[in-house]
């Protein structure tokens, strides 16, 4: 096991590692053998402060650094995770059962976004405007925010603690950072040991691995932090965006979505079905932007279903250290009972189990449901795992209502033979994100990444995540004379 898990079970505050000093321990298990991999004491209210304190402080200075020497640190941290890349790996599988393919998409997109922060330390221009008043200039800066808060989730916990942290210290922020309590080496103290190893000064990132039964609200709340950037569910969004709006703190939301993949009766089938095969099952499907819900035009219904099921069969299930192994295990315990709940309910509305899998620990066998009452809330909810439900649908109009008969609105794909008539059909769903002859999984450093209605507020990525991070400043030069009425 990697030394990771001994080491870097700590907090890190102020560039010194500790241990928390809260009256109990977050213990992180392996999903898939419920191996104990580490024992962290929790970090309380008043490390939290600390935390921001160090943040606050080392940013002062770090905003005056060039941008230059900035992007320095991120070359170096690039480096580290080349170098590491196996037992990188080897963490991300072990802490939250992440099968060797998962890991590799997500390091490769960690990279990709490293690489971005690179570019994004020299990315923020001002401007100069012009004024209706004689002789006076309008200077319009770009700014850090000064210190941001981010709260990652257990998913893709590295790739999305790099996705705000990278960019947040690159343009000149201190930032703190509370990864899931599932995964606090993959999706904190690692990303901190990785900065620290290539020079960023001390206390410019901190990270405090704890639970809101012992800090309350206190991480959202603090003074010091101008932004927070939560990445979970919806029902937590929603209670992340209320506290910080009262604390008038502005907030990036990436939540939950509801995603569907719409297979058109013009569409590759052989594609179609490989397209959503991927989309739905993906690590175990716990993926925000997963296709919840197939939809096949009926005329085509027969075929796709057949070719759909056969595929999820073959999936290989197991242990996520095997390169064979597709599907591993779900984050924890109360995941997997979830989803058996999920199909027992739909069972017990009346859909039709075309392929039922069992549950073995945290192993959910996947699973695909069909003739779903039209009115079952299953269909309108987020489903965190591999259960697949197939619907059809009677032409376009009832496929676009149907799509977008759900209060989220993150992602989705068309599969089509006719280019145009997919980017048509995009255009009329209420999602962020849509994906044309593709699947529903997709992030880009240069896209703006992020979705509508229950999916979350802002985007993160490219000249979005500019926005995010910074604020516009106005200094105004007077070169002649003001008047004045009085």
């Amino acid at each position: 096991m990697s030394s990771y898990f001994t080491d870097l079970a700590q907090q890190y505050i102020g560039g010194e590692w500790r241990p928390g000093a809260g009256s109990w321990d977050i213990i992180d298990f392996n999903p898939y053998d419920d191996a104990k991999l580490a024992s962290i004491t929790i970090a309380t209210v008043d490390e939290v402060d600390e935390a921001y304190r160090a943040a606050q402080a080392a940013q002062k200075d770090w905003s005056q650094v060039n941008a230059y020497a900035r992007r320095a640190v991120f070359e170096k941290a690039l480096r580290v995770i080349e170098e590491r890349e196996q037992e990188i790996t080897e963490v991300i599988i072990a802490e939250l059962g992440g099968t060797r393919l998962k890991a590799g998409f997500e390091l490769h997109l960690a990279k990709e976004f490293l690489r971005e922060s690179i570019q994004l330390a020299l990315r923020p221009e001002g401007s100069i405007l012009p004024s209706p008043i004689d002789g006076k200039e309008n200077r319009l800066y770009r700014v850090p925010v000064g210190v941001v808060g981010v709260i990652s989730p257990f998913n893709f916990p590295f790739l999305l603690s790099v996705k705000s942290v990278a960019p947040a210290i690159a343009l000149g922020n201190g930032v703190v950072l509370k990864p899931h309590q599932n995964t606090p080496i993959a999706g904190g103290t690692l990303v901190a040991k990785i900065f620290e190893e290539a020079g960023l000064p001390g206390g410019l990132l901190n990270v405090v691995v704890t639970d809101i039964a012992e800090i309350g609200d206190a991480f959202i709340e603090h003074p010091i932090p101008k932004l927070i950037s939560f990445t979970g569910s919806d029902k937590v969004g929603r209670h992340v965006a209320t506290v910080a709006a009262s604390h008038f703190k502005r907030s990036i939301l990436e939540l939950g979505g509801n995603s569907a993949l719409v297979v058109l009766d013009d569409a590759d089938i052989d594609y179609a079905v490989d397209a959503a095969v991927f989309s739905r099952y993906v690590h175990q499907g716990q993926v925000c932007m997963a296709a919840n819900r197939v939809l096949v035009d009926r005329s085509v219904r027969a075929e796709f279903t057949e070719k759909f099921v056969a595929k999820v069969k073959s999936l290989k299930v197991g242990d996520p250290r095997d390169p064979q192994t597709v599907i591993g295990p779900v984050i924890n315990s109360s995941q997997a009972d979830s989803l058996s709940s999920v199909v027992e309910q739909a069972l017990a509305e009346g859909a039709t189990a075309l392929l039922r899998g069992g549950t073995t620990n945290n192993l959910v066998e996947p699973s695909v449901l069909t003739d779903l009452p039209a009115d079952s809330a299953l269909l309108r909810q987020e489903v965190f795992g591999p259960v697949a439900f197939l619907v059809p649908f009677d032409g376009e109009e009832e496929a676009v209502r149907l799509v977008n008969d759900t209060p989220y609105g993150l992602s989705g794909a068309v599969h089509t033979g006719d280019i145009e008539r997919g980017v048509a059909f995009a255009k009329r769903i209420d999602t962020g994100m849509f994906h044309v002859n593709d699947g529903t999984v997709h992030d880009e450093p240069l896209v703006p990444f992020g979705g509508e209605k229950h999916s979350g507020i802002g985007r993160l990525n490219g000249e979005a995540t500019v926005d995010a991070f910074t604020t516009q400043k106005w200094i105004s030069v007077q070169h002649g004379r003001s008047f004045f009425p009085f």
